[in-house]
């Protein structure tokens, strides 16, 4: 067993490798470009969408009122003439500050997890290889597989997920290298 306190620093640099690398994948690389288009006529749909007046919150049309209208003519002739949409309302404002911050705090989250159950399991002095596969598992276990449920259930599309497990997978390979290099040799 190791304990967390000697896992502090591979912790922070971790989350912070995580943070600097999701920034460039999101800023600088072109694969996430296409996760989201833009709808034809956007001013004209905001417009129309405004007096409703829509609270912050995830909305999902036709919505059905109970299981029974899965089965319902009515629902169903919703459903086939669509549009069917799954739709998130934010606020009016997007405080970029605050989102990257909770970004870094869940990097660090992530980072604490891997270590809780590496350093449960492994002693200090261990192979480095196996602190490399076994946070890097870890790790990319941590951010790709929230993203599996969206395709699954909202349908969101694969590709969206399967880019996003690509990020997971580069994180998880800079947090085990910097776990391997880091690790308490005992």
């Amino acid at each position: 067993m190791t304990p967390l306190m000697s896992l502090l620093l591979p912790v922070v640099l971790s989350a912070v490798a995580v943070f600097v690398l999701s920034s460039v994948i999101h800023m600088a690389m072109p694969w996430h470009k296409n996760d989201y288009v833009k709808v034809p006529d956007e001013d004209g749909l905001m417009a129309a969408m405004r007096p409703f007046g829509l609270a912050v919150g995830d909305y999902m049309m036709p919505r059905p009122n109970s299981g029974a209208d899965f089965k319902s003519p009515e629902f169903m002739a919703k459903v086939n003439k669509g549009p069917v949409a799954i739709m998130t309302i934010r606020p009016g404002t997007w405080n970029m500050g605050q989102t990257m911050g909770t970004w870094f705090v869940f990097t660090l989250l992530v980072s604490i997890v891997a270590a809780c159950m590496t350093g449960a399991v492994m002693a200090p002095g261990v192979d480095h290889r196996r602190i490399l596969h076994f946070v890097g598992a870890i790790t990319f276990l941590c951010y790709a597989m929230g993203g599996v449920p969206q395709s699954i259930w909202y349908g969101r599309k694969w590709s969206t997920t399967f880019k996003h497990a690509l990020d997971a997978l580069i994180y998880g390979a800079a947090t085990g290298a910097i776990f391997m290099m880091m690790w308490p040799q005992g």
